[in-house]
């Protein structure tokens, strides 16, 4: 299979799909590589590695999308990236279709075979392509966080973990799934008082047994969520409801009982955000203010860490990406469920059913179009 990598083109996204020793699996495995010039550059990755991996180079995008069989990527395709997909390509990315009716409407018409990240399982339960990026935003949510809490940033002008005299500041985390349980691991490090919101009995005994009483814990109900706002110096939103729109945690009216200046990080806004203030924005302009709360909705905060995102995110879509290519898109998730999951849009059917739902469009089971 020829494999094709461009360059992300995402607004400050430095991440790549591919790194130099993936490739190297890849060729050995006997499949051909072609590498956008430049595309590994923003993860420190000179055009040179991918050379010596067995990759070729390419120009440009134009170039990539025309010889490649897959495309493997890190963040949804733009419009541009759209127009350039053709019927019977493979795409391989993270997608987040549920919030975005366009880029779901453009895949369709696509004709391609769209594979989504986040939407991968896992044997032991979990999705296993999200897990280090959500691990990631997760201990980037505190420092963003409190660099948006300083004064001049537009916050409350509160130290996260006080000093002796003062009180450290109040971080509520919603959610408490990896985004969550990283988030309250950085805060709590940082000196933080620390509380996490959560429906799951058995995850708020997980993250009792985790953490001791350096972090309370809540049982997540509409009026416990109303309550514990208020207190909130800073807001971290990590919930998850798998391939479907982050449910609206915060409210409007819930947003007018914060305390002015205090920061909202909403890790769920690839999502569709857990606040219905949220929308997304990027590493160029990350905040902006409702209500004297700030916002922080960073659409791909993984980006500003992009090396190590980049690494990271390859240990594990490394094995999916040979098998897709050893056995071509149909075997591979034929034989696989888990990998099976992953596939959100074919030939201008929709086979993910909360995108599906999201949308109001007709759902098509990938079991139904690989006829098994």
């Amino acid at each position: 299979m020829r494999v094709g990598v461009p360059r992300e083109i995402k607004n400050h996204e430095y991440r790549v799909g591919l790194v130099p020793s993936s490739v190297a699996e890849l060729v050995h495995h006997g499949h051909e590589v072609v590498v956008e010039t430049g595309a590994g550059i923003g993860s420190g990755i000179p055009d040179a590695d991918y050379v010596a991996a067995g990759a070729t180079l390419l120009d440009d995008a134009d170039a990539v999308f025309a010889k490649a069989d897959m495309i493997v990527k890190v963040k949804e395709p733009l419009p541009a990236e759209r127009k350039r997909l053709k019927p019977g390509q493979v795409l391989f990315t993270y997608l987040h279709l549920a919030p975005d009716a366009e880029q779901t409407h453009d895949l369709v018409a696509s004709g391609a075979t769209c594979i989504a990240y986040e939407t991968v399982t896992a044997p032991t339960g979990g999705l296993p392509l999200l897990t280090p990026m959500s691990e990631v935003a997760g201990r980037l949510a505190p420092q963003v966080g409190a660099h948006c809490l300083e004064k001049a940033a537009g916050g409350r002008g509160i130290l996260l973990g006080g000093v002796p005299g003062v009180p450290a500041a109040e971080v509520i985390i919603l959610g408490g799934g990896v985004s969550g349980t990283h988030a309250a691991t950085i805060a709590l490090g940082m000196g933080a008082n620390v509380t996490v919101v959560d429906r799951s009995a058995e995850v708020l005994r997980r993250l009792a047994s985790q953490f001791g009483t350096g972090v309370r814990t809540i049982f997540s109900t509409r009026d416990a969520v109303r309550e514990i706002v208020k207190r909130a110096d800073l807001l971290i939103g990590c919930v998850l409801i798998p391939g479907a729109a982050a449910p609206k945690l915060v409210t409007r009216d819930m947003l007018k009982t914060m305390k002015p200046g205090a920061v909202i990080v909403d890790v769920a806004i690839d999502q569709g955000g857990c606040c219905e203030t949220s929308h997304a924005t990027t590493h160029a302009d990350p905040t902006y203010v409702v209500d004297n709360v700030v916002h922080y909705c960073v659409a791909n905060m993984p980006g500003a860490v992009a090396r190590t995102s980049t690494f990271a995110l390859n240990n594990v879509t490394l094995p999916f990406t040979l098998a897709l290519a050893d056995k071509g898109w149909r075997r591979a998730l034929a034989d696989d469920r888990h990998l099976r999951a992953g596939l959100n849009v074919h030939d201008g059917k929709v086979t993910c059913q909360p995108v599906a739902e999201a949308h109001g469009l007709a759902y098509v089971s990938a079991e139904a179009v690989l006829g098994l």
